[in-house]
């Protein structure tokens, strides 16, 4: 994150409950009054201690002092998150957006799908910052309304060959005018699974990290769309990506870009997030790859699937 101050994530442990509550109560304490009051007011020591033995919480720590915290519950293939609390002077620096995605990640390792949440209606500008998160209304509810987000796909990939399937199963699922977003360190597999990806369309190759020219246009071989490549590891701002002249493409093609978290996202209001991550073991080839759709275009699409495929 570009905070000022450094974020740093953990799971919560028995022992944080006193603290938690503190941060609870203080969060919620700061919120203007409602009717009823919000459950999380009533919450005792024992409440989340009963919390944290059926399901993890998320504490977030800035220089080793606890400023936020949540409770997860799960039931089936839907997460829930509760008492999501950032202790007021905290509110600005992206505590809550980051304990959510922990949150989410969590969740996804233990299953969930989904994740949900009640927002009372007595706070749009709550409802806002979730909208603006990924979240849209589920259903209406006694006090307001259930939000919920779909969460990442998470696929194990062993072996390079099993990257490029993995492109060419998710290109089965592509078409012209998306935006992909693929990142992860150096050698993840972002270009390996570009190629999958090429194979799947039938453009025409080879697909190749375009690092030095910053965009490359594979033409389709047949009916469906072309492939445009992109590199932003050199580009600086948004500013430069949009310099690509994207735009004169992107209806008619697939557009790809490595390295493009926090700069392509501007180019479509729907965009398919791709993270790869090595595993920690340097000995072990295996990826995690993390696949989440943004945007009213990948409401409904399952990505799981592609896991399951693999």
């Amino acid at each position: 994150m570009n905070n000022p101050e450094q974020v740093d994530l953990r799971i919560a442990e028995a022992a944080d409950a006193p603290a938690m509550l503190h941060v609870i109560h203080e969060a919620f304490g700061a919120r203007p009054e409602v009717d009823p009051p919000a459950a999380a007011l009533s919450d005792s020591l024992t409440d989340i201690e009963s919390r944290l033995a059926e399901a993890p919480g998320v504490i977030a720590e800035v220089d080793g002092r606890m400023v936020g915290c949540l409770l997860t519950s799960l039931d089936g293939e839907v997460g829930g998150l509760h008492r999501v609390s950032v202790l007021p002077g905290q509110r600005t620096h992206g505590v809550a957006a980051e304990m959510v995605r922990g949150a989410g990640e969590v969740l996804v390792e233990l299953g969930a799908r989904r994740l949900e949440l009640l927002c009372r209606k007595e706070f749009p500008e709550t409802r806002a910052w979730w909208t603006n998160h990924g979240f849209r209304v589920l259903r209406e509810a006694p006090l307001g309304h259930v939000m919920g987000a779909d969460l990442p796909a998470l696929v194990d990939v062993p072996t390079g060959e099993q990257m490029q399937d993995l492109g060419r199963r998710l290109a089965g699922l592509l078409r012209a005018g998306d935006v992909v977003v693929a990142s992860g360190d150096l050698g993840a597999g972002k270009t390996t699974l570009t190629q999958g990806i090429g194979a799947g369309l039938d453009v025409d190759g080879p697909v190749i990290s375009p690092t030095f020219v910053l965009s490359r246009v594979h033409h389709s071989r047949g009916q469906g769309p072309d492939l445009v490549h992109v590199d932003a590891y050199r580009l600086g701002s948004e500013a430069e990506l949009f310099d690509l002249d994207l735009d004169q493409t992107l209806p008619d093609a697939v557009t790809l870009v490595e390295w493009g978290a926090g700069l392509a996202e501007g180019l479509s209001n729907s965009v398919l997030q791709i993270d790869i991550r090595r595993s920690l073991d340097p000995e072990d080839e295996t990826r995690t790859v993390y696949l989440q759709g943004t945007g009213e275009r990948w409401h409904g699409v399952d990505l799981h699937t592609l896991g399951e495929e693999l």
